[in-house]
């Protein structure tokens, strides 16, 4: 089984090419079909060059990790506490603010062992609850959250080039 084989690493500055090259890879895949051309290409360009993700990996209250089998990364999860956080008000919680899986593995489980890494930090941590945005038209992972004892209880917009969207924003209570 794959979520057997899959092994969860923190990543660091020497995984910075593979971070960008998941990330970009896994967003596009995931949202091509309902972006134009122009703002996919600006978003990748603003939210994965080695200067963003520099930083994000810098700062000591977002972490990122990689699913990986057979040492190819095939998923990567990033997680922010504290001020590092998207959303303000969030005192004693955790942000999961990206799960994604290349396409070939999605339903094998790849995207829970991210979950339960996010979970097992907060848990760690001590901290009250887990929150997360997700798109309003992306019901696959809106009924996974909802499974997993996730509520709505706001909304927020989440620009995609020039694009502005709606996420809806969710969370668990630990």
């Amino acid at each position: 089984m794959l979520n057997e084989l899959a092994k969860i690493s923190l990543v660091t500055l020497l995984d910075i090419e593979h971070l960008k090259s998941i990330g970009k890879r896994t967003f596009y895949e995931t949202f091509v079909k309902s972006n134009s051309k122009e703002d996919m290409q600006k978003y990748l360009a603003d939210n994965f060059s080695t200067q963003i993700l520099t930083s994000e990996l810098n700062n000591p209250t977002s972490q990122f990790y990689f699913a990986r089998v057979n040492n190819q990364v095939i998923g990567y999860l990033k997680i922010n506490w504290a001020q590092s956080q998207t959303e303000t008000n969030h005192d004693n919680a955790l942000e999961i603010e990206r799960i994604y899986v290349l396409k070939e593995y999605l339903g094998k489980q790849v995207g829970k062992i991210l979950y339960n890494k996010a979970l097992q930090v907060a848990q760690d941590k001590t901290l009250e609850y887990v929150w997360l945005g997700v798109w309003e038209h992306n019901p696959r992972a809106i009924r996974f959250y909802e499974k997993n004892g996730f509520v709505i209880f706001d909304k927020h917009t989440f620009t995609v080039g020039t694009d502005d969207q709606i996420d809806l924003l969710m969370k668990l209570k630990l």
